[in-house]
């Protein structure tokens, strides 16, 4: 089976389109790990880790293992949701600290955490990936998945990009430790909320 030229236009666009809210979430995780030794390996290991199970699940699927009924979708939402809480409690009795305090405190993100929170947060896409990766065949599927395994990257680096520009680091650095529990919970809730 041939396969079409425009396909890999046709899988930036897909994941631009299901991604485009993990770019915050990977401002978010830079903001909390600025300044730490390590930060950019961790979050790209995380992010590649999580959307690696992302895939993997898809893929699966297209071929008809469907590993992760979509009843269970909703399910991960109790992922972003309890790391929320978590930051939230940390943000919470570290209040009256001062910022460099309260960024220790945090001792900045983690691989399982941001392999987690990916994992959840594109829980959904899967639902989109499947179709998409059944109908692509053997070939076109492997084009989508290079290409938005390349595109990982490229998230990765853009949300760093936004965390490193001066007014948004210092929006992230002032209210990074409010904004990432809030924004994990609403993930949560949302993916609760909405379903499979």
């Amino acid at each position: 089976m041939a396969i079409s030229p425009g396909i890999a236009g046709q899988a930036v666009g897909l994941f631009a389109v299901t991604n485009v809210d993990d770019i915050m979430i990977l401002a978010l995780f830079f903001a909390q790990g600025a300044g730490r030794r390590h930060t950019t390996r961790t979050i790209m290991i995380g992010q590649y880790l999580g959307f690696a199970g992302i895939l993997a699940v898809a893929v699966a699927a297209a071929f008809g293992a469907t590993f992760l009924p979509e009843q269970a979708i909703r399910y991960l939402g109790l992922l972003p949701l309890a790391l929320g809480i978590r930051a939230a409690i940390q943000a919470w009795r570290h209040r009256g600290a001062d910022d460099d305090a309260a960024g220790e405190a945090s001792g900045g993100p983690r691989i399982l955490e941001v392999a987690a929170v990916t994992f959840a947060n594109g829980g959904d896409n899967i639902g989109v990936y499947v179709p998409v990766f059944a109908t692509a065949g053997l070939g076109g599927m492997t084009v989508y998945v290079v290409v938005f395994l390349v595109l990982v990257a490229v998230w990765a680096a853009a949300g760093r990009f936004f965390a490193t520009r001066p007014l948004i680091a210092r929006a992230l650095s002032r209210w990074g430790h409010v904004l990432l529990p809030v924004v994990l919970i609403g993930i949560g809730l949302l993916i609760l909320v909405r379903g499979g």
